[in-house]
């Protein structure tokens, strides 16, 4: 009987900071750190990334991907960081043929390298690099409904022993992080990550639970935790995979100083 897939849902951190002994990331490092030890052991890995944008979805084909270090101003040791996964192209080729057969417009791309929402996290779970790997980018719009339908149309994926990660922030307003750390109060945050928390673990039916997502501008403090919401969508492709199974939070504490959390479907 083949080992069925995981999705995982997380806050990966700012920048490379984490990989940088930051303090107001050493919850978030020692969770990432113990992560594989909660986890089935993948034989693939799909990212879906906060810092990938298409018109169309895009899935990263190249067979040895390098470093795009998305980030600026930051130490320079954070521009040597190396993640030599393989690149999976096996796996971008299945992904590609299942959007494509949901009529979800879909293409590949040989050139670009892993991004920062995946190696920043993969370096402190995965640090051996031996899992071939692969990305999905969001689509430009930045539309809801699309992303619980890419989750969706790769349900099929769970039939094999992939990994899947949205790799995002639930709480992502610049402005109000707290880069020297700290647990200060705030209640919109704090409102926001509840309403997450009950959206998602809710065990109600797959149609409730996608609804709420569909209009999660509607949850209290969202457009405070989320000005614009690319770290916040891949939550969506997640629970588009999850259908009926409800998540188990598997993280809650503070990041940059805020609140932020992670969700597991297995």
């Amino acid at each position: 009987m083949a080992t069925p897939g995981q999705v995982i849902y997380f806050s990966h951190g700012g920048g490379p900071l984490p990989l940088l002994s930051d303090t107001s990331h050493a919850a978030m490092v020692e969770f990432m750190s113990g992560l594989s030890q909660r986890l089935r052991r993948p034989d693939h890995i799909l990212v879906i990334s906060a810092h990938w944008e298409e018109s169309v979805a895009t899935l990263l084909g190249a067979k040895q991907p390098s470093m795009f270090y998305d980030y600026y101003g930051f130490p320079p040791e954070s521009y040597q960081l190396q993640y030599p996964a393989l690149g999976d192209t096996t796996l971008a080729a299945r992904a590609l043929e299942l959007l494509q057969e949901a009529g979800i417009p879909a293409s590949i791309n040989e050139e670009r390298g892993y991004d920062h929402g995946l190696y920043a996290p993969l370096l402190m779970t995965y640090p051996e690099a031996d899992i071939p790997s692969t990305q999905l980018s969001l689509l430009r719009g930045l539309d809801p409904q699309a992303h619980l339908e890419l989750g969706k149309a790769l349900r099929p994926l769970l039939q094999e022993n992939v990994l899947i990660i949205g790799s995002g922030f639930s709480f992502h307003n610049m402005r109000a992080f707290r880069f020297e750390g700290g647990r200060e109060p705030d209640a919109e945050n704090d409102a926001f990550q509840n309403w997450l928390i009950e959206a998602c673990t809710d065990a109600s039916e797959e149609s409730k639970r996608f609804q709420r997502l569909l209009y999660w501008e509607d949850a209290p403090g969202a457009r405070y935790c989320h000005p614009r919401e690319e770290h916040l969508l891949p939550l969506h492709v997640c629970v588009g995979l999850a259908g009926n199974n409800p998540a188990e939070i598997v993280f809650d504490d503070y990041i940059l100083g805020k609140r932020a959390l992670a969700f597991l479907w297995q």
